[in-house]
């Protein structure tokens, strides 16, 4: 008994603080095993900033579904009697210079501009994907044109580009889409095509290819399941660009039409009433910056949790 007092009494506080990082990675090898998506779902809810995101997020997606669905007011609502009123009981978001209610069209414009960032983004990154996984894969003459075409599209700025296919096919939401996706695409596809020429020399798809396996199947199966990751990522942090380009392309009257209503068509409406209402611009800008912010945070959030190089860490 003497003994064992004599030895603690002799440890020192480093040694304890050893012992107690010693038992913190028992702790750790002992949890139960996740696979890799329930490690991600893990390492997203410890990141409080990606988490509060990703709820933020999910907040405007419902709201935009169902809060004109339940609001009293339609969308082009008109009252005469209550045209540039500021936040009030009867209108939370106040209304703006035509009396419509601020709540409701905030709300009909999150559909459009989400629905606009959200599916030229996914049209991009597929588009993009799919050319650069074939152009990382076969190389050759097939590279040295589609890389010479993104190095055209690159050496002209996206938005003149946006600006004159809107000007060719009219207003509206699938023209905005078509505009994007243009142009919106070389990014994705040069990030694939370097990701897919550095693992198509590894040993997985080596053993695909001696067992006879098609080349689709290959960049398919294969590789592009391995850098899903990283193209989530790059999706998360595209939307909010095309977000803002939807939003610029509205605010200079080559987006939306009215009645319609997106956030770019409300902040356009509010710079004109700023000094009278200045509420009518506050209000979709808020919602502008607020959803950008949150898209850019959790793609950093997303970026940390697929990075291999930092699990084990914790």
């Amino acid at each position: 008994m003497e003994e064992v007092k004599s030895t603690a009494a002799a440890l020192t506080d480093e040694d304890f603080a050893h012992v107690g990082k010693n038992l913190e990675k028992m702790e750790s090898i002992a949890r139960p095993s996740l696979t890799f998506w329930q490690e991600v779902w893990r390492r997203i809810r410890m990141n409080k900033v990606a988490y509060f995101s990703l709820l933020l997020l999910a907040l405007y997606a419902l709201l935009a579904i169902f809060a004109p669905m339940l609001s009293r007011y339609g969308f082009d609502d008109q009252d005469a009697y209550a045209m540039r009123q500021s936040f009030s009981a009867a209108h939370w978001l106040g209304t703006d210079s035509l009396g419509r209610d601020l709540w409701v069209r905030v709300w009909m414009g999150a559909r459009v501009s989400l629905t606009i960032g959200l599916t030229a983004a996914l049209i991009n990154s597929v588009v993009g994907t799919v050319i650069g996984g074939f152009c990382g894969y076969y190389g050759g003459k097939l590279d040295m044109i589609i890389m010479r075409i993104i190095d055209i599209i690159y050496g002209i700025p996206s938005l003149i580009v946006c600006i004159l296919v809107m000007i060719v096919l009219g207003s509206g939401v699938r023209s905005l889409i078509v505009a994007m996706v243009i142009t919106g695409w070389a990014g994705s596809c040069r990030f694939t095509r370097g990701e897919v020429l550095r693992l198509k020399e590894q040993e997985f798809v080596l053993a695909a290819r001696v067992m006879g396996e098609p080349v689709f199947s290959i960049i398919v199966r294969e590789l592009i399941p391995n850098i899903m990751g990283l193209l989530i990522t790059n999706l998360a942090m595209a939307i909010p660009g095309a977000i803002f380009q939807e939003a610029f392309l509205s605010y200079i009257g080559l987006g939306i039409s009215p009645p319609q209503a997106s956030w770019g068509v409300l902040a356009k409406e509010g710079t004109l009433m700023l000094k009278i209402a200045p509420h009518m611009l506050y209000v979709p800008a808020f919602f502008i910056c607020t959803t950008v912010l949150a898209l850019n945070q959790l793609g950093n959030g997303l970026r940390d949790a697929f990075d291999p190089r930092l699990r084990g860490t914790e």
